[in-house]
Order: C-alpha cells, then structure tokens, then sequence
C-alpha cells in the first residue's frame, strides 16, 4: 500500500497531478480545491490511497490524513465509488462532510455532481455511526450565542447549515449583537 508521496509536480491535468518520485512519473487524482492550489515544479505531500483493479492501479491523494480518512469513509458506503467520493471532497470539506451526516442535512450533499437524494440518504445512515458525535458540533458550537439563532432561522428558511455559517463568516465585525440586524446582513449574503 502506498500511503503517502512527497514528490515534485511536474503537471497539472483536469482532475490529477502528474508528481515525480524518484524518476517515475505518477498520476494522482486529487481533490479539485487542492489542485487549485498548486502550481507545477512545486514540492508537495500527498496522502494516498491506491485503488486496485483487475485492469488498473489508480492513486488518490490528498492533503491531510483527515481527508483521506474521510474518503475512506465514503469508500465505504454502498454506491460510493472512488471518482464519486473525489467528486465530494472537491465539493465539500471533511469538516462540512462531518457536520451533514451529524445533522442529518440531505442538502448539503445536493451541491455534489453525481449525488441524488438517495445516495445522500445511503451516506448519511451508514457513516452516522461511523463519526464521533462531537465532530458534527464544532464548527456550530464556535458562533456567538446570537449567531446560533441566526443559523437556525437561515436553516428555517431553507439554507443549509454551511450556508448559513458562510453568511454568517460574511458579516462585519462591527455589526450590533442584536440577532435580527445579523439575520438581516447574513440574508443579504445570498443577494
């Protein structure tokens, strides 16, 4: 098993890098916000994982442990294939991942290509039990006792939590306290 590279890009593809290790040049398939993020000559470490198939070897890497314990994660879940779980952790962060399956929220998982209502329902009833129940709460249990009204009257009103935690990310550190001028600056975040 190959579990992780350091290696110099040599190229940048739609969906991979090609990084060189000790002469050979390797194809990784990488998460879309991480190949953004990279420019070819640069040093990089990658966490793999390598898929094997009766016709292919094919190598998977990202940039944190976490990440690719969360790929591993989707792996698992019945109809989960590799390219559809590189097609979530482009889309969404482990974090966010975290906190859609804790909270239950189906439509988070809606922004992903490839994913419908009910794979999102197979991936949240089978790795529920899977991540710790404190791992969905942190990112929520950071707001100000007034922003957690603000996200749940954005969910209210349809918003995922996610989208309402970036309107909320979205409003001036001087703003009142007061939660309905805040609600009214975060609704303005989606206008």
């Amino acid at each position: 098993m190959i579990s992780s590279l350091s290696a110099r890009i040599q190229d940048i593809l739609s969906d991979s890098l090609i990084v060189e290790v000790g002469g050979v040049g390797l194809q990784v398939y990488i998460p879309a916000p991480l190949k953004d993020r990279l420019s070819t000559g640069d040093n990089t470490l990658l966490y793999t994982h390598l898929v094997v198939r009766e016709d292919a070897l094919t190598l998977y890497g990202f940039e944190s442990k976490d990440a690719r314990s969360i790929y591993r994660l989707l792996l698992g879940v019945n109809g989960v294939g590799p390219r559809l779980a590189l097609a979530v952790l482009s889309t969404l962060s482990p974090d966010e991942i975290r906190g859609a399956v804790l909270q239950e929220r189906l439509d988070v998982f809606n922004h992903v290509p490839g994913i419908g209502k009910k794979t999102a329902q197979k991936i949240i009833i089978q790795l529920q039990d899977k991540i710790p129940a404190e791992a969905g709460l942190a990112p929520i249990s950071m707001l100000a006792e007034g922003d957690v009204e603000v996200v749940a009257a954005l969910s209210a009103l349809g918003y995922s939590v996610i989208e309402a935690q970036s309107a909320i990310q979205s409003i001036p550190k001087d703003a009142p306290e007061d939660v309905e001028t805040r609600l009214r600056l975060a609704l303005g975040y989606f206008y």
